[in-house]
């Protein structure tokens, strides 16, 4: 049996939630979703620098589970550079198709 997800504190809810290359039509580009929790990651240990323990510690999970929420993030937003993607970060509740 599956052990229940735990709760996620999300700090903060992104004002932009799209990003696209620029010069190429949206319908000819393939999108990658990153969830609120993936965002949140990025957005504690990339941007404001915190330790992992800290970051994890905010969130009220794991550094295990914290660092494997920043890696599936950080290879998303990579895979989204290199192959030219366009981004999307999903709001709670917004159903998630793939990735």
């Amino acid at each position: 049996m599956v052990r229940p997800k735990r709760g996620r504190r999300i700090l903060s809810n992104p004002n932009i939630i799209y990003f696209k290359p620029r010069g190429v039509p949206l319908v000819e580009l393939e999108e990658v979703k990153i969830k609120m929790d993936e965002y949140e990651a990025i957005k504690l240990k990339d941007f404001e620098g915190f330790d992992q323990i800290i970051c994890a510690k905010k969130m009220n999970i794991s550094q295990p589970t914290f660092n494997r929420i920043l890696t599936l993030a950080r290879k998303k937003i990579s895979d989204a550079i290199i192959n030219g993607k366009a981004v999307q970060i999903e709001k709670e509740g917004e159903k998630n198709e793939s990735n």
